[in-house]
């Protein structure tokens, strides 16, 4: 007795209609709350970090003048993350000096004879201590040699506790997420592969039991 041999093809045909079925944008869709659920959820877990800025301004003294005020902050500003400056800052700050160097960052104007002193934690309190120890060690060292520099470093503002974290907040991770699942979703539509409008869906071909058995070169 011959069996049907289109009978194995119906559940495959049955299922490349079910998913041509789909719209195109569906695709997308699904890109975009998945990396929206999946940012949101990042940003919720995430331990918010805080920063805290101390600034510091170079002051010429009456045997110098303002260019050197400016070259001494930009060499300041450099040396601020240095080991003998945060040896220092390490006593006033109760942090080692490997969480320092990990953790404070200096910034310098080309135009203005400043240093920025910034310092980033989970708690906002050690941020703001942190930056203020290194800008207080810093002090120091300018102290010790302003007699061959003729340059005075003085502190123009206290890094205060910050209010909030400086850290992206829950809603800006999930926008994020979703821009980018979005755009993910996007380049599998482009790169799928197509067919051409009203060219008939075509199964995968199974062979028939009959079929088969002639492969197989049995009776």
């Amino acid at each position: 007795m011959t069996e049907n041999p289109t009978g194995p093809r119906r559940p495959y045909r049955a299922l490349t209609r079910t998913r041509s079925s789909l719209p195109a944008w569906s695709l997308l869709a699904a890109g975009v709350l998945a990396g929206g659920l999946v940012g949101g959820t990042y940003g919720l877990v995430r331990t918010p970090t805080y920063t805290a800025t101390s600034y510091l301004v170079a002051v010429p003294t009456e045997r110098s003048d303002s260019a050197t005020a400016l070259g001494f902050a930009q060499a300041y500003g450099r040396v601020a993350t240095q080991l003998a400056v945060l040896g220092d800052a390490q006593v006033w700050a109760g942090v080692p000096v490997k969480t320092l160097q990990s953790s404070v960052q200096t910034a310098t104007s080309p135009d203005a004879p400043m240093v920025a002193v910034t310092a980033t934690s989970s708690r906002p309190d050690l941020a703001a201590d942190m930056a203020n120890a290194v800008s207080r060690a810093l002090t120091r060292h300018a102290d010790d040699s302003q007699a061959d520099t003729h340059v005075e470093l003085r502190q123009f503002a206290r890094a205060t506790r910050p209010g909030g974290p400086s850290s992206a907040s829950s809603a800006v991770t999930g926008l994020v997420g979703a821009s980018a699942g979005g755009l993910l979703g996007g380049l599998v539509l482009l790169v799928r592969p197509r067919r051409a409008a009203g060219e008939p869906v075509r199964p995968p071909s199974v062979p028939s039991p009959a079929t088969a058995v002639d492969v197989h070169g049995q009776p």
